[in-house]
């Protein structure tokens, strides 16, 4: 951290300490996203993470005129972060409900973070099968699959006939599961 952060950081707590709203809202803007990272790694959860930062500055606020401008206050931010955050985890073991939720949310975000990872996985599957396949057989392939053309269509802008589309695409796919079959074994 530079020292002109640190004493930039000094004088915004110090401004804080006499009720200055700008200076409470430049502190809330430089760490509102880092507690936000940091309460969802606690809390596994969106909603409760967004909770979590508007009752750590809230806090702030009300203990503004007790805040020493001398001390870290990045360290004490993370301080009351993390302290709030188990507040919420311990009431969370209490209480069915706000336990679910958090359950929930924490259950559907891992749902989210899989789905993204299976869904790149299968796109970079697709294409390297893509990639296997003749040149000719590939365009065959596209323009049935991507373009949706029939086969009729495709034996006359090719200038080949239907049977030849037919097999060619029999033999794409029978390549196309191939790969993927081989790709399960591998998993």
């Amino acid at each position: 951290m530079s020292s002109g952060l640190i004493l930039d950081e000094t004088a915004l707590v110090q401004l804080l300490k006499s009720h200055d709203q700008a200076a409470f809202r430049k502190l809330f803007d430089r760490y509102r996203q880092p507690v936000f990272v940091y309460s969802l790694n606690l809390l596994k959860s969106r909603e409760a993470a967004e909770e979590n930062v508007q009752d750590v500055f809230m806090k702030i606020w009300q203990m503004r005129e007790k805040l020493d401008p001398q001390k870290s206050f990045k360290a004490f931010v993370f301080t009351i972060a993390r302290n709030t955050a188990f507040n919420v985890l311990a009431k969370a073991a209490s209480d069915e409900k706000l336990r679910e939720r958090i359950f929930y949310a924490s259950h559907e975000l891992a749902q989210e973070a899989d789905y993204s990872i299976r869904q790149d996985e299968c796109k970079a599957l697709r294409k390297q099968a893509m990639n296997a396949l003749p040149e000719k057989r590939r365009q065959i392939f596209k323009m049935s699959r991507k373009d949706g053309m029939t086969y009729e269509e495709i034996g006359r802008e090719l200038g080949i006939s239907v049977h030849t589309v037919r097999n060619q695409m029999s033999k794409a796919l029978e390549t196309m599961r191939l790969i993927l079959h081989e790709h399960d074994q591998a998993v």
